[in-house]
């Protein structure tokens, strides 16, 4: 489908807002950018958040994908001080780089704050061209998704189109999958609560008949 078959089906777009959240200088621009227009942007300095609005396909359905690019500069700046993110966003993509332990400890600190958030979550190790650099191996990287219960992906936006592509992706898979469920529930919960109303309505009418 093409860019304006999408736009012309604009009103059936499903939506799926992420917020990339990390330390300052994990590459969550680079990964963002890299996603969403191919092209590969080198570090620079993120003075304040950005969301980036894109009409992406997901298995061949619409979706809008609103990308909060989160500004966390250090530990003190952590997720919980960034409470309207987690309002706002249907999904968290966290990010470290294999090249930076303090910015790995910072993510193993968000998941503590997130231990009581049904929000899916995917987890990022970026700078993995950095290899002779690595401070974090992949094995850690592994157990702390496990803890998660997410996916896990040690890829490099500098060299790495399709790795990227196919992590934002995976979330917005994720995203749509907890909607639909939640939309369910909700039915289902209507459903039962008129079934019950309707019930309750028979019974009453049938006790007013008089008998002959």
């Amino acid at each position: 489908m093409t860019t304006r078959g999408i736009r012309r089906k604009k009103s059936y777009l499903v939506d799926a807002k992420i917020a990339v959240c990390g330390q300052k200088s994990v590459g969550k621009s680079a990964l963002t950018v890299r996603f969403l227009t191919k092209r590969y942007i080198g570090e620079y300095d993120h003075q304040a958040d950005k969301v980036h609005k894109h009409e992406i396909l997901v298995d061949t359905e619409a979706v809008l994908v609103e990308i909060w690019d989160t500004c966390m500069a250090d530990d003190n700046d952590s997720i919980s001080s960034k409470s309207e993110a987690l309002a706002w966003c249907d999904g968290l993509l966290l990010v470290y780089s294999i090249n930076d332990r303090d910015s790995f400890n910072f993510i193993k600190k968000v998941k503590q704050e997130l231990q009581n958030s049904d929000t899916p979550v995917l987890l990022i190790g970026n700078k993995a061209d950095l290899i002779h650099l690595r401070q974090v191996s992949t094995e850690e990287g592994e157990i702390l998704a496990k803890d998660f219960d997410c996916k896990f992906y040690e890829i490099s936006a500098a060299e790495q189109v399709q790795q990227v592509s196919d992590a934002f992706l995976d979330l917005c898979r994720e995203i749509i999958q907890a909607k639909r469920k939640s939309k369910q529930s909700f039915i289902d919960k209507i459903d039962k609560m008129l079934g019950g109303a309707r019930y309750y309505s028979r019974g009453k009418s049938d006790s007013a008949i008089q008998k002959e």
